[in-house]
């Protein structure tokens, strides 16, 4: 399978793109310095001459709390860099496999969050995915998107990292205990989409880990895991946290048709996290032939 990915030295693709090389895959890795997706004309030309059967496109303006001061940028990256790339996937013959956000929600529901529900998003950073969304949906060729939420890993910057720092400064925080979520590794949305590529499976789709816990919890968590004191981390709510970027309240997104599809147990959050703030590895779902664990 000849693949392209965009955002492949981003949080995502640091794990991505070696998997699935390793798994047999002939990846195409673009960053930021190899095109900007602004340029309508540059991706075109870049994914044409790669020739991929598949662009997995994960580059995307991911400053939250900035995008509420500069809207347009992050409006042009994530609605219309996702629709150039929507284009020429189309003009190269390639399924575009777009990976979303809980954030395309507003957080209000009470239950899972289905693949076909209503998007309602809430900031300026929410709103470029939904409408990078809908590019991805008026595209001429195949696509996927694959919504995901509370990602970590080892590529780039993220809440567990954080925190794991923090423990072992042993530094006392504060963490809003009423936004509920499920923390997911990059290997398992690596795998996810390995598993969903192949199938050529279209539409909307769900992966995050099982479960559910507040940040609070699972910063806790990532303190015992380090071998910190858990009590050094203290709850506070959304508006004592004062960010410039709304966050939506409930982000549990229902898998229960990926998991199907793809014939595995989801892993509880709890097994990902432990994993790799104790050893920096996680266990591998065995989607992906030969591949046990992370490094």
């Amino acid at each position: 399978m000849r693949v392209g990915v965009t955002g492949s030295r981003g949080l995502l693709g640091t794990t991505l793109v070696p998997l699935w090389r390793r798994a047999g895959a002939d990846v195409v890795g673009w960053d930021v310095e190899d095109f900007d997706v602004r340029d309508a004309a540059l991706v075109r030309r870049v994914i044409g001459a790669a020739r991929p059967e598949v662009v997995i496109h994960a580059a995307a303006y991911t400053a939250v709390d900035r995008a509420e001061s500069e809207p347009e940028l992050a409006m042009a990256v994530n609605r219309d860099g996702t629709a150039n790339v929507c284009r020429a996937c189309a003009d190269a013959g390639a399924r575009v496999v777009y990976v979303s956000t809980d954030y395309v929600f507003d957080g209000r529901a009470t239950a899972p969050i289905p693949p076909d529900a209503r998007r309602s998003p809430l900031g300026a950073y929410a709103r470029g995915k939904a409408e990078g969304e809908a590019a991805v949906e008026r595209s001429a060729g195949p696509w996927t998107i694959l919504r995901t939420a509370w990602v970590f890993g080892p590529g780039g910057g993220n809440f567990v990292d954080t925190v794991r720092k923090a423990a072992a400064e042993g530094r006392a925080l504060s963490v809003v205990s009423d936004q509920v979520g499920a923390p997911t590794s990059t290997r398992l949305v690596a795998e996810g989409l390995w598993a969903l590529a192949r199938r050529e499976a279209a539409g909307h789709w769900h992966l995050t880990a099982s479960g559910a816990a507040s940040w609070f919890e699972v910063a806790r968590a990532v303190y015992a895991a380090a071998g910190a004191d858990p009590g050094l981390v203290a709850p506070c709510s959304t508006a004592e946290a004062a960010r410039a970027a709304p966050r939506p309240a409930y982000s549990v997104l229902d898998c229960g048709a990926t998991r199907t599809a793809l014939g595995v147990s989801l892993p509880p959050w709890e097994k990902h996290v432990m994993a790799y703030v104790r050893a920096g590895r996680v266990p591998g779902l065995g989607l992906i032939e030969g591949e046990g664990e992370a490094a």
